[in-house]
């Protein structure tokens, strides 16, 4: 009893440094995006302080240009100077006309610049929920996390009101880690990618199969039983060891897994940490390496 408890301790540990870790890559790639945005921002208002500048700068010299035309005595302070007012009209329509056309520019690119600014919001919204729109893995291309509750919360339902069974199994690569140390990120995206192939081709089309967590997938199995999941479990064993055994990718994959039965009345949720502790339990007390 002792020993099951220290067991169960170890496996909350462990899920909470999983959840950790989670958590800091997803605030570390926040604050990067965030960073990016700061920098497009900053970008977009140094054009608008530009703008200021150049409006300001304009206006200056056609007040100064108004002033000489208007008052040429206080402009020039020079008894000398006369000015011909038969050229007024025009001088005053050219400043007008400048003018016009320097506003219709100002106007054209305030405009530019809030719809710069604008879309630089909406992309970084749109990247903060992106994630969470899609259903697909992109490494895998099965279900991802964000699926799970929906067909979770439709089997259990179908289960109680057809009184059928159903199973879950959760399966681990447990040396993903080591593969993406001593090979890299892109071959540890490949093992992934072919452990995906292995549980389609060993799981039926009517079982539903999710990449729940970065090195972990879950399966659900409408009309399974425990001894049925089990099997197909085993079947997963042996389709594995033959693939290590005749493919030259240059790793091997080592799993474990947990399978645990739907009870009558019991949460998904529920379900799925009994497959997880299951999952967490076997790998510890019996490594199973194919």
């Amino acid at each position: 009893m002792a020993g099951q408890t220290w067991m169960e301790a170890a496996m909350s540990e462990n899920l909470t440094v999983g959840h950790r870790t989670r958590t800091m890559e997803n605030v570390a790639l926040k604050s990067r995006r965030i960073r990016f945005l700061q920098e497009q921002m900053k970008t977009n208002s140094k054009r608008d302080l530009q703008l200021w500048s150049i409006s300001i700068l304009v206006i200056l010299i056609l007040a100064t240009g108004f002033t000489a035309i208007l008052a040429p005595s206080i402009a020039w302070r020079s008894a000398n100077f006369h000015f011909d007012f038969k050229y007024l009209p025009q001088l005053f329509w050219g400043m007008i006309s400048l003018i016009l056309l320097f506003s219709v520019y100002v106007i054209t690119q305030k405009k530019e610049l809030n719809a710069t600014r604008s879309a630089l919001v909406q992309e970084f919204v749109m990247s903060e929920h992106l994630q969470e729109f899609s259903i697909l893995d992109p490494v895998t291309q099965l279900l991802n996390p964000c699926a799970i509750d929906l067909i979770m919360t439709k089997e259990t339902a179908r289960a109680n009101r057809l009184d059928v069974a159903l199973a879950f199994a959760t399966i681990n690569l447990d040396n993903l880690q080591s593969i993406q140390k001593q090979l890299g990120a892109e071959q540890r995206d490949q093992a992934l990618y072919h452990a995906a192939r292995l549980l389609k081709k060993t799981f039926r089309g009517s079982d539903v199969i999710f990449r729940s967590r970065p090195q972990e997938f879950l399966v659900i199995m409408p009309d399974t039983s425990e001894q049925q999941a089990e099997n197909a479990v085993a079947r997963l064993a042996t389709i594995t060891e033959r693939w290590n055994a005749d493919t030259e990718t240059g790793f091997e994959f080592s799993l474990s897994w947990g399978i645990a039965p739907y009870v009558t009345g019991a949460s998904g949720s529920d379900v799925l940490e009994r497959a997880r502790r299951s999952m967490f339990l076997s790998s510890h007390k019996l490594n199973f390496v194919f």
